[in-house]
């Protein structure tokens, strides 16, 4: 019989991709020496933790442990990603009844409008047992993210339920080991494997620990990497790293409400709300250069209708035949963002047809060029429905200001003579009910 070499090589080639395959699962299912690992938490601070979206008191450094009060539902992620690897933990709720998890893969900023990120999320629950969710371990994706559970769901979700019952019950530890290869994740819980997924997306990214509602304590928190050929792009979650809590998610700490006007400002389920009734409210600290992430969305009624301008692309108003201003009528909602100190340099959040992000105190100032009034005006209105999410990136550097409002960029670049080098940032009231969330910054200086 003729023998092909090339053939020979492939079909070595493919033995010996099998073998190495084969030799890291059972590595994976025999464990390796404990010299592998590394210490995730150093049991005293929180050094190589970063605060997402919590308050300062969520997260805490005790006794070996890593404390959390559970409020507000919020995120603690590790300093940087992982792909490929091994993670033990043990945990344990305080009540009988608790919820909190363990992300892995996690982008680094929260999803849309919400607390937590997309993720694969390892559940950290106790007393509740229901036929779509338990408290033994389920694991699922979440907000974005994609998965394959190894058993199928019996109402089709994204979830693998646990094939037994192994946690043990408030006050006492429980230990999970969780084991990330190429997109695939299993969970051993108190030491068997009973929950696991498949083609998930994505496949590198932060582990995090969530905190939602109760106390919950984790403690010998270690991570063993394995060998990983870099997930694709597509298969890596978001990097957006540098960034800090604006709002705690709690109280208004670090801002500073109207006088006689502050119950008009309050938080409630981790969002900062406004009802519309009149006052700013600043931050109290003052800032230069930063990029800024802001969740708004509009809530109750408009404030009427009215007839508003149509805005050209060059920021001037369009004209009828006679020479009056077009104008369309619209339910009149209108609130927006000040930077560094001033009504003149804010980012509009409105319902007119221009769209929110423009800068109406520089559109409108006919002593600007006018390359100056084009630039700070939207090229596109991008604004969600009434009542849905809109997410803001907004970049200041010296005098340049640069607005993307849910993933299009509505200004680049747009030059704002004369604005301050630094100030506080402020939410406007202008009559409409508003509420806000996730207002994260990152500075530069």
């Amino acid at each position: 019989m003729d023998v092909n070499p090339s053939c020979n090589r492939v079909a070595l080639a493919s033995i010996l991709d099998m073998l190495h395959a084969t030799t890291l699962i059972v590595a994976l299912a025999a464990g390796a020496p404990d010299s592998e690992f590394v210490d995730l938490f150093n049991g005293d601070t929180l050094a190589g933790w970063v605060n997402v979206n919590g308050a300062e008191s969520t997260w805490q450094a005790e006794d070996g442990m890593i404390k959390c009060t559970g409020k507000p539902v919020c995120l603690l992620r590790t300093d940087r990603m992982y792909e490929n690897f091994v993670l033990e933990l043990e945990w344990r709720h305080h009540e009988p009844k608790g919820n909190a998890g363990v992300f892995v893969w996690s982008d680094a900023l929260p999803h849309l409008g919400v607390p937590f990120s997309r993720a694969i999320e390892v559940q950290v629950m106790l007393g509740v047992e229901t036929p779509n969710y338990t408290s033994e371990g389920d694991i699922f994706s979440i907000w974005g993210a994609t998965m394959t559970p190894d058993r199928p769901h019996p109402a089709g979700w994204a979830r693998c339920l646990p094939s037994e019952a192994r946690t043990k019950g408030a006050g006492a530890w429980n230990h999970y080991r969780i084991e990330c290869l190429d997109g695939r994740i299993t969970l051993a819980n108190n030491g068997k494997v009973v929950s696991g997924g498949y083609d998930c997306n994505p496949r590198r990214g932060y582990i995090c620990l969530e905190a939602e509602g109760t106390p919950v304590d984790f403690r010998n928190l270690r991570i063993k990497e394995l060998p990983s050929e870099p997930a694709p792009q597509a298969a890596s979650a978001n990097a957006a790293t540098g960034f800090r809590p604006l709002f705690n998610g709690l109280d208004l700490s670090g801002w500073t409400p109207p006088k006689g006007k502050e119950d008009n400002w309050s938080v409630k389920s981790g969002r900062l709300v406004h009802n519309g009734n009149g006052g700013d409210c600043w931050t109290s600290d003052d800032y230069g250069d930063f990029d800024l992430v802001c969740d708004w969305r509009w809530i109750g009624d408009s404030q009427g209708p009215m007839d508003r301008p149509v805005i050209l692309p060059d920021g001037s108003v369009a004209k009828n035949e006679d020479g009056s201003n077009q104008t369309v009528r619209i339910d009149e909602r209108d609130s927006g963002i000040y930077l560094r100190g001033s009504s003149k340099s804010q980012v509009n959040i409105w319902a007119w047809p221009v769209g929110s992000g423009e800068v109406y105190g520089y559109r409108t100032d006919g002593r600007q060029t006018p390359q100056v009034r084009a630039d700070v005006t939207p090229r596109v209105a991008a604004d969600a429905p009434v009542g849905e999410w809109n997410r803001f990136f907004i970049r200041m550097r010296g005098d340049r200001l640069t607005v993307v409002l849910n993933e299009h960029t509505v200004l680049e670049n747009a030059h704002l003579p004369g604005v301050a080098l630094r100030g506080p940032i402020g939410l406007q009231s202008h009559g409409s009910g508003i509420e806000f969330t996730n207002v994260l910054i990152r500075t530069l200086d």
